[in-house]
């Protein structure tokens, strides 16, 4: 008695090609590939036939296949400076929502504010063939990098410098800090520590710009020793918090930017007995958990992240050449979108201690 065919499980079943839904739909293979696509002139009762076809069959198109005949991927490539940050979640996930909608699939590097990782990494989505790029920003501006790629394949710049001919989405980062500092010389402050990211990057550079605006309005002279700015947030730490802190003319109110920064400061405060916001005022630049859930509630720097993710999306389908379904509707070179930021007042602020009372 023969023994009972059994299968291999290591044997791959062979892929089912648009042969072989044209065979099972007793079409020719072109008819299949144009119902299939819905393209070219084919009857309705082909294109029944064929899809009928394909899903008893299962059939998935070869992506590879697909990309060389279309001569696109369906891919998006977006960068950013540190996956670990909050902040870029919720605009990477508002990103990704939009780009679905359009059938695109998109892929995220981390750079790790460093401008060779951003270069290799750039250079990995290129071969990937990805259909478009998002780039955040990265160590130092470079308009002239975001115009050199436009010239292979569309680009958008999210909240870093593009040149003349690029297009990109931008917070103003500008306003969001001149209005955090005047808000805070209304309560009396004029020592005000500002600690943020380098001044090479735009949203660094604007929130510096801002400050000292604020500042200038009031005739207050500027002390560059209460800046802090570094090349990347990470590199802020406790020790720049306590060393202000220690000073003889100490800062009574800081503005942090994001959850490192100011974890940083409330650790120093924490060291120093002071607290918020008796002895120290804060407004952290950036919403998010710790902001809201701290006691108490700390003042921040607000802007829509999910409208941030939407309009570079937006903007980088336009530039592809698909919005809503509709092949054409493409950016115009040099658009820039911006968004505009308001404080959040919650808990944090109030009038600095008086003289001598710490």
């Amino acid at each position: 008695m023969s023994s009972p065919t059994r299968s291999n499980p290591s044997v791959t079943p062979a892929r089912v090609t648009i042969r072989d839904v044209a065979r099972a739909a007793g079409v020719s293979v072109g008819t299949a590939s144009r119902a299939l696509n819905r393209s070219g002139p084919v009857s309705e009762a082909a294109v029944q036939a064929v899809e009928r076809a394909a899903k008893a069959l299962a059939y998935a198109p070869d992506p590879i296949a697909q990309s060389m005949r279309t001569g696109t991927s369906g891919v998006v490539g977006l960068l950013v400076s540190d996956l670990a940050n909050p902040l870029y979640a919720r605009i990477i996930t508002a990103v990704e929502t939009r780009l679905q909608r359009e059938g695109y699939a998109m892929v995220v590097g981390n750079t790790h504010n460093s401008r060779a990782q951003e270069d290799l990494m750039v250079d990995l989505f290129r071969r990937r063939r990805v259909d478009g790029l998002i780039l955040g920003p990265c160590e130092t501006e470079r308009p002239e990098y975001l115009d050199q790629i436009a010239r292979e394949l569309p680009v958008v710049a999210m909240d870093r410098d593009f040149g003349a001919g690029g297009t990109g989405v931008h917070v103003d980062h500008f306003r969001g800090a001149f209005d955090a500092t005047r808000y805070l010389l209304d309560l009396g402050h004029t020592r005000i520590a500002l600690m943020t990211s380098d001044s090479a990057l735009r949203p660094g550079r604007e929130r510096i710009n801002g400050y000292r605006a604020a500042l200038e309005e009031r005739g207050i002279a500027i002390d560059n020793a209460l800046v802090r700015s570094s090349r990347s947030a990470m590199d802020l730490t406790f020790s720049d918090a306590l060393a202000l802190l220690s000073a003889k003319s100490r800062p009574t109110a800081f503005i942090c930017l994001g959850t490192r920064i100011l974890s940083g400061v409330l650790q120093a405060m924490k060291q120093t007995g002071y607290r918020v916001p008796q002895d120290v005022s804060l407004i952290c630049v950036g919403d998010g958990d710790l902001p809201q859930l701290y006691s108490p509630a700390i003042t921040a720097v607000s802007w829509d992240l999910e409208t941030v993710g939407t309009a570079t999306a937006e903007m980088l389908l336009r530039a592809i050449g698909v919005v809503s379904g509709e092949p054409g509707a493409q950016t115009p070179a040099g658009q820039e979108i911006r968004l505009t930021t308001h404080v959040v007042m919650r808990e944090s602020c109030a009038p600095p201690p008086a003289p001598g009372s710490n």
